[in-house]
């Protein structure tokens, strides 16, 4: 058997299985703070896979194994290539708590309705990503991905970050809430278990934390009637429909919305749970978007502008939408294609710039496909009779771009 066992606060007794194992493995941290039984080996973490040989060896003699870890090993922790290794029928688990309960419990805060995300090697924008759209975060820090990282990546959002160092540690624990800014001119050292980040506005008044399909308000592609838009210049929802479906908008992703005029796409992305950034030139398009996602409850930066002007100071998107542009539209889908990390959807009206944007595409590197838009709605008619009433045409193009899957385990909710 091999016992895993979880130290720090609220870590259970571990005197029985620590009094007969054979090999310990753990921390430097963890193994200084414990007693060990004369002649038991002692295996310091590192890389995993040395470690686990060592493992191995003794399961393979029937001698008993103890793994020490931090917190909750099941919770983001070994316990996961443990049991990929060795099976979970060979494991006995005694969590202690995670970083992440007793870092919410400091703050003075339920996280029944957190998303937590680890960082801990794992790309950084991915975490960023899910602060972004989320009002209530847990972020587990690692080497480059820290709370001064964090921050700088989130100086546009408003933000409590929430820093909890060490936690456990009576001599060495902090807990500490700072602005994004603040987070980011700071040097905090290694000692970082977790970092908390908060849109006090959003959960303070009660509103759903956690964006997504399986927790917020039913269906998507919504009726144009759920948003304010400006004679009836907004992405119609059957067009809006195939759109959400070729972006793909999840949890950890950021979408740009480009021309986003009542920013009914930006919205919907974001209420699937992705991190969003509207870009629009008129200034009562501004207010529009940012009146429309306040009534959705859902978090959209806006930024006032034209692309592709606009686009150079904002990080890479996952996906990107283009419902405007003009003249301009080739150059900016060409942009766009170049910065992209998975798909470009464009909605347009016009016949002659579908070559262009085709192009545009297929020079990016992306696969293109697209098709022709025309739906007829039923429509009253007096006598209590019904007629099909047509909406304008509109070409959907969408570009995808070659990859590798992706992986975003990292994340929880």
């Amino acid at each position: 058997m091999i016992t895993v066992i979880g130290t720090g606060t609220g870590a259970p007794p571990a005197e029985d299985v620590l009094g007969v194992a054979e090999l310990v493995v753990g921390g430097q941290r963890h193994l200084d703070a414990v007693r060990l039984p004369s002649g038991a080996e002692r295996v310091v973490l590192g890389p995993l896979a040395p470690a686990l040989d060592r493992i191995e060896a003794y399961v393979g003699k029937q001698a008993p194994v103890v793994v020490l870890a931090s917190g909750d090993p099941g919770f983001f922790g070994i316990v996961r290539v443990l049991a990929e290794r060795f099976g979970p029928g060979l494991l006995d688990i005694r969590p202690g708590v995670s970083s992440v309960a007793a870092a919410f419990a400091r703050a003075g805060l339920t996280w029944d309705d957190a998303v937590v995300v680890s960082a801990h090697g794992r790309e950084l924008r991915t975490a960023v990503n899910v602060c972004r759209a989320q009002a209530k975060v847990a972020v587990l820090t690692g080497p480059g991905a820290g709370p001064a990282e964090l921050g700088a990546a989130l100086l546009h959002s408003e933000r409590v970050l929430v820093v909890a160092s060490a936690l456990g540690d009576p001599e060495r624990e902090r807990v500490e809430r700072v602005t994004p800014r603040e987070a980011a001119g700071r040097d905090w050292g290694t000692a970082v278990s977790v970092v908390l980040c908060l849109d006090e506005a959003r959960f303070s008044r009660g509103v759903r934390t956690v964006a997504g399909p399986a927790v917020g308000p039913a269906g998507w592609a919504l009726d144009e009637a759920a948003f304010a838009h400006r004679d009836s210049m907004i992405t119609k929802f059957e067009v809006r429909a195939l759109a959400l479906a070729r972006l793909g908008p999840r949890l950890g992703d950021l979408v740009w919305d480009i021309g986003a005029g009542s920013g009914s796409v930006a919205v919907e992305c974001a209420r699937l749970g992705a991190a969003v950034v509207a870009v629009e030139k008129t200034g009562d398009g501004v207010e529009r978007i940012r009146a429309n996602a306040a009534a959705h409850e859902v978090d959209v930066r806006v930024v006032h502008g034209s692309a592709p002007g606009a686009l150079s100071e904002l990080d890479d998107p996952d996906a990107v939408f283009v419902g405007g542009g003009g003249r301009d539209l080739p150059a900016i889908v060409a942009g766009c294609a170049g910065r992209a990390r998975r798909t470009v959807v464009v909605a347009m009206a016009a016949l002659d710039r579908v070559p262009a944007v085709r192009e545009a595409l297929t020079g990016a590197g992306f696969s293109c496909d697209g098709v022709l838009l025309q739906s007829s709605r039923l429509a009253p008619l007096p006598g209590d009779v019904t007629r099909l009433a047509a909406t304008n045409p509109v070409f959907l193009l969408w570009g995808v771009r070659p990859q590798e899957p992706d992986d975003i385990k990292g994340v929880a909710q």
